[in-house]
């Protein structure tokens, strides 16, 4: 039940502050917003404002805001209708940075929400880090450590016999020696045991690693700093993520991606870890949601911005048609695309619990 509300929760919060930024910014440039979704295909519960019809729909992964000329409407003949040039309340007929301002708002409210985030994590509950007893806090699965046996609450001593008296001297012994067989001494109670086993290498760094994580502290900061290590770590992650969708396209490193199931279950985790946990996975969620969104792939902002700049260097709009014919053939494929991951999802839960 935790997993599902925790989910719902964060996707909810996610999806609503992006289309919040397009509906804030098409209205202070005078847009006529014609609906404010949750959600995508059947209409479950509604609301028709003023000008804005705010809908709950039935799918519920992602969301939009309909601005008024963005597209051909559908008069009450069914026939195709664009918006008249001469209408100031239409996207269109809005000057190209004014439309750019509008389509970048989503995954600016994104990185905004995730700086937020941080800092209310860090300011009252304390910025994470790892605990002086060198004690494993949680063991990634599959991974060697969790074979071996070893087990949360376990405080490792030493690494091949050389004392490791903070997680900095254990990562950096651990780090040197990849794909290369160690021994690790663990205090488990009133006793100490041994452990031998081969260390993986990361393919990303390089580096040696065996699945241990530390046992987190907080440490409460000024409210300053907490707002310096907000900004600080929102482009931390940013660059990250940038250098991994890098690593991936150029095959440096696999090409690993979750869908709603994957990101449900680490979601879930995250909340049974406690409020700090779920926060900062909440915030780097958007900086993921904000980044994905500003890919130039068809269907997604970033695919918009790229035809509006194009617009706006040669002065002249690409036709209508040719445009949202490549954003439904985008839209289709990302569905198409989402469906297989969500699959892919699910065989590996089910492979892995058999």
């Amino acid at each position: 039940m935790l997993t599902t509300l925790s989910f719902v929760f964060a996707l909810a919060l996610m999806v609503m502050v992006h289309e919040l930024g397009h509906f804030l910014v098409a209205r202070w440039h005078g847009i006529k917003v014609l609906e404010f979704s949750f959600g995508f295909g059947p209409k479950i519960v509604g609301y028709q404002g003023k000008e804005t019809f705010y809908t709950w729909r039935l799918i519920p992964l992602g969301g939009y805001v309909k601005l008024y000329g963005i597209d051909a409407e559908t008069n009450d003949k069914g026939a195709e209708v664009i918006a008249p040039r001469g209408d100031s309340r239409s996207f269109m007929n809005k000057n190209v940075w004014q439309r750019i301002a509008v389509i970048a708002a989503g995954s600016l409210m994104n990185f905004v929400l995730a700086i937020v985030l941080f800092v209310l994590v860090f300011a009252c509950i304390g910025v994470p880090g790892a605990g002086d007893g060198n004690i494993i806090g949680s063991l990634v699965q599959d991974k060697p450590a969790e074979k071996s046996g070893l087990q949360k609450g376990d405080r490792i001593i030493a690494v091949d016999n050389i004392l490791t008296p903070d997680w900095n001297s254990l990562t950096k012994i651990i780090h040197g020696k990849p794909n290369q067989t160690i021994l690790l001494t663990v205090q488990r109670g009133q006793e100490q045991k041994a452990f031998t086993f081969a260390t993986v290498q990361d393919a990303q760094t390089g580096n040696g690693i065996i699945g241990v994580q530390p046992e987190i502290v907080f440490e409460q900061v000024p409210i300053v700093k907490a707002i310096s290590l907000g900004f600080t770590n929102t482009y931390i992650f940013t660059r990250e993520i940038l250098i991994s969708l890098m690593q991936m396209i150029t095959g440096k490193i696999p090409a690993e991606v979750g869908g709603p199931v994957a990101i449900a279950q680490v979601i879930g985790e995250a909340a049974h870890q406690g409020l700090a946990n779920f926060l900062l996975l909440t915030g780097l969620l958007n900086v993921n949601l904000g980044l994905i969104n500003l890919l130039p792939i068809p269907a997604l902002d970033g695919s918009r911005l790229i035809f509006l700049l194009i617009e706006g260097f040669r002065r002249k709009p690409i036709q209508p048609e040719k445009e949202n014919l490549i954003h439904l053939a985008g839209f289709l494929l990302l569905i198409a695309l989402m469906l297989v991951i969500t699959y892919q999802d699910i065989v590996r839960i089910f492979s892995k619990s058999g």
